[in-house]
């Protein structure tokens, strides 16, 4: 039999700004419990707020729910003693109401308000900020006891010492423990799935997630796509030697090699679109890692990269590597791809070497002998700078659907309008909109971030969803102003290599550093997270070579070839997709 169910406290809190590891952030999870009766909105209780809307808050995260039994579980866990309530960030401390027990869609009186379950909770690092422990978000979700979220479905007042009367049990009475499980361990059982998506009062970000674990699940794929993308596994661990087999000079700045894996094996196929990894020894003999796109689609024996000179791993490229020269090789990686047996309409725009990943497309489209509408804009300075320009003439002609448009900002004095290019300047909306750009297609973007930004936008305009215009940034994404990825300070002289290839970046790791999130976060490598603690994947970065140790365990491991930064610390050299 269920305990009495009661309300012992209301409580609530304002965003209010702390300083975290040299940091300033926002929250709202210092509730504080409140006396007399407070109105229970559809969004919040009466003076509470949240200071992350994507997180938390809306409809479906109106009030969340703690349980005092569960304040006396992690009082006997951490052996420390909780003086007060609200201090899980909850709205409602309530006796009763076990996760175990409650089941998402039960409806709920308490006062003269009427709710209803919609998702347990997600935690994030702010909660081990508020209780000083930053094992919290873990230990919240693998203990069972994350707390949940109501749903108002009829607004009241509330206060403490409030009955809770159960009105309408859900359907399918899956559980808060188990929906959460479902998500978050490797217990991802696809009849389960089923169930918890009939469920109408689950929200529609758990449900999204579950659709593409049952997805998964159904078609045997490793990894937890309910938290992020999973991907194909890399073809081969690590890095494998291919030995440059030519080398084609493009422009001046741009050189092609076309690789061979040293083996002799023949290659599994990778995606239009995708890029490798590639060591290399600098001047100074030092090994540099970075990644390249893949500037031809796969033919089963070769791969081929374009890279220009812009650093000191491209400048090894150009001056020091020659035809027979071994080469350390990541496997074809990135999700910027394109299926050439599609049929939507296909927008190619790129601007200077951004042309690799999309000339790719191309000649991929060409191979196929694709009759999808097919239009190809490119931006060079000038035809001198116009990398694989004849290539891709030649690959248009075979597309009869296709159509081209070259802009040049800088033409030079032998450059022929019409001919060579197109038009001078930069494509902005007006251009696209006079080249009547497809709405209906997808459209794949490279070359500098502000480029690929205004282009974005531009398209935007002209009516695409945001879902149609898929991007690849040169290196490292980061956002507008932020430092460009540098050693930490104060460097060590010795410790694990570990190389940021997306970022041009490799520096030696050291225990003051807990994790490798932690090394990237002093390096200004831009990076996603938001638990700290394995829960919630979405650090989950490439590993392109190396192995890492967790601690914490992750709930749920991520697949081969990808690693959870913000638990795993290097066992050995390693190289990052980040």
């Amino acid at each position: 039999m269920l305990a009495r169910m009661r309300l012992l406290s209301v409580n609530v809190g304002r965003p209010r700004s702390i300083t975290w590891r040299g940091r300033e952030i926002r929250s709202a999870i210092w509730k504080e419990p409140v006396a007399g009766r407070r109105p229970v909105r559809r969004l919040n209780v009466d003076g509470d707020a949240q200071a992350d809307l994507v997180g938390h808050g809306g409809e479906h995260r109106a009030v969340f729910v703690y349980q005092r039994q569960s304040y006396r579980y992690w009082e006997a866990q951490l052996e420390r003693t909780f003086t007060e309530l609200g201090q899980f960030g909850e709205n409602f401390t309530v006796e009763g109401m076990a996760d175990a027990d409650v089941c998402v869609g039960d409806r709920y009186a308490i006062g003269s308000a009427r709710f209803e379950v919609t998702q347990p909770r997600v935690t994030c690092f702010k909660v081990g900020i508020r209780l000083d422990e930053p094992r919290m978000p873990a230990l919240l979700t693998g203990h069972g006891r994350p707390g949940f979220y109501l749903r108002v479905t009829e607004e009241g007042e509330v206060g403490a010492s409030d009955e809770i009367v159960k009105i309408a049990d859900g359907p399918e009475r899956l559980s808060v423990e188990r929906v959460s499980a479902l998500l978050y361990t490797p217990d991802h059982d696809p009849e389960t799935l089923r169930r918890a998506l009939r469920i109408d009062a689950l929200s529609e970000g758990w449900k999204e997630s579950f659709r593409r674990l049952l997805e998964q699940a159904e078609s045997g794929r490793a990894g937890n796509s309910g938290l992020t993308d999973v991907r194909e596994p890399p073809a081969w661990p690590g890095f494998r030697p291919f030995r440059v087999a030519e080398v084609i000079r493009e422009t001046a700045d741009v050189r092609s090699l076309r690789l061979e894996p040293q083996d002799g094996e023949r290659l599994a196929a990778h995606r239009p679109g995708q890029f490798v990894a590639l060591r290399v020894r600098g001047d100074d003999d030092r090994a540099l890692t970075r990644s390249y796109s893949l500037s031809a689609p796969a033919d089963g024996s070769r791969l081929r990269v374009s890279v220009k000179r812009e650093g000191r791993a491209s400048a090894a490229l150009h001056d020091r590597v020659r035809p027979g020269d071994v080469l350390d090789v990541g496997a074809p990686r990135g999700a910027f791809t394109l299926d050439p047996a599609g049929e939507r309409p296909v927008v190619l725009i790129s601007a200077g070497i951004g042309v690799t990943p999309v000339h790719a497309m191309l000649a991929a489209l060409a191979m196929a002998r694709s009759a999808r509408p097919i239009t190809w804009i490119h931006v060079a300075r000038s035809g001198g700078e116009h990398a694989l320009a004849g290539e891709t003439r030649a690959l248009l002609a075979k597309l009869p659907t296709a159509r081209s448009h070259v802009f040049f900002t800088r033409p030079a004095l032998e450059d022929r309008a019409g001919i060579d290019f197109d038009t001078p300047g930069r494509p902005d909306a007006a251009a696209l909109a006079a080249l009547d750009v497809s709405r209906d297609g997808e459209a794949y973007l490279c070359g500098p971030a502000r480029f690929m930004d205004d282009v974005r936008d531009a398209l935007l305009w002209l009516g695409l969803a945001p879902a149609q215009i898929h991007t690849e940034a040169f290196g490292a994404a980061r956002a507008v102003g932020a430092p460009a990825p540098h050693p930490p300070a104060d460097p060590p002289a010795t410790g694990h290599a570990v190389a940021f290839a997306r970022s041009s970046l490799t520096v030696p790791y050291d225990d003051r550093w807990r994790s490798l999130l932690e090394l990237a976060e002093a390096c200004d490598v831009p990076v996603d997270w938001s638990c700290r603690t394995g829960v919630c994947h979405r650090c989950e970065t490439g590993l392109v070579a190396g192995v890492v140790r967790y601690d914490p365990e992750p709930l749920d491991r991520p697949p081969a070839g990808s690693v959870l930064l913000c638990c795993a610390r290097p066992e050995g050299d390693v190289a990052l997709d980040a």
